[in-house]
């Protein structure tokens, strides 16, 4: 169903196909974070990020889905680790069985891998525990808990964790995201990193509106 001006559809899905295994749109993804690093004021390796997951419920043709007992969805969870103004510098695609703690391991180890000057991630109660602290500890990262009090009721904004969740949904806005619809958890990651880069693209160009042309106060 590409338009007609394309080249045939299996050039086009093999191009993708190598592209995303290789990692090509992670690459163009983490060029473009760069620069809008950049024009915000900011060095290009962040010092601190939030980490937080969304599970989205799989569809037919998507491997490898599981149940989240927590959220009672069969899919995919999407891990991700972002700085301070929103912008990703890990996602990890997996089943939804997978517990936050046991994502923690993998996401911290590939965020300390490719930004050596990160010290301080918060994080939601999903990430409390022995477990997580060790791996922080290891990787040199200062896991802060960010806690939801208990008298607490219906939405609260809270602080730092809030950022992560606007990324959520400037990802839910992409159709793409409604539901896994992706075969593989590699392709589904690329579209992460694609959609991502159509956002910071737009804001690069000037075209950006709304909740993406908005900065973070926390930031």
């Amino acid at each position: 169903m590409l338009p007609h001006d394309l080249p045939p559809w299996n050039t086009v899905y093999n191009t993708y196909a190598k592209w995303s295994k290789r990692g090509d749109f992670e690459v163009i993804h983490n060029a473009l974070r760069d620069s809008v690093r950049q024009m915000e004021c900011r060095a290009n390796e962040p010092t601190a990020g939030i980490m937080d997951s969304q599970t989205a419920k799989g569809s037919v043709q998507s491997e490898g889905s599981g149940f989240d007992a927590a959220k009672k969805t069969k899919g995919r969870k999407r891990h991700i680790v972002i700085d301070t103004i929103g912008l990703l510098l890990v996602v990890l695609v997996t089943s939804g069985s997978m517990q936050d703690r046991d994502a923690a391991r993998p996401l911290l180890e590939r965020a300390t891998s490719l930004h050596s000057n990160l010290k301080k991630i918060w994080a939601d109660g999903g990430y409390r525990g022995d477990r997580v602290q060790e791996v922080a500890h290891r990787q040199g990262i200062d896991v802060e808990i960010v806690k939801r009090s208990d008298d607490m009721s219906g939405f609260v904004v809270l602080p730092r964790r809030w950022v992560v969740e606007r990324t959520f949904g400037w990802l839910e806005r992409c159709r793409l995201f409604s539901r896994e619809y992706e075969r593989t958890a590699t392709s589904s990651k690329s579209g992460i990193f694609i959609a991502m880069s159509a956002l910071m693209l737009r804001r690069l160009t000037g075209e950006a509106k709304g909740r993406f042309a908005e900065k973070s106060a926390l930031g």
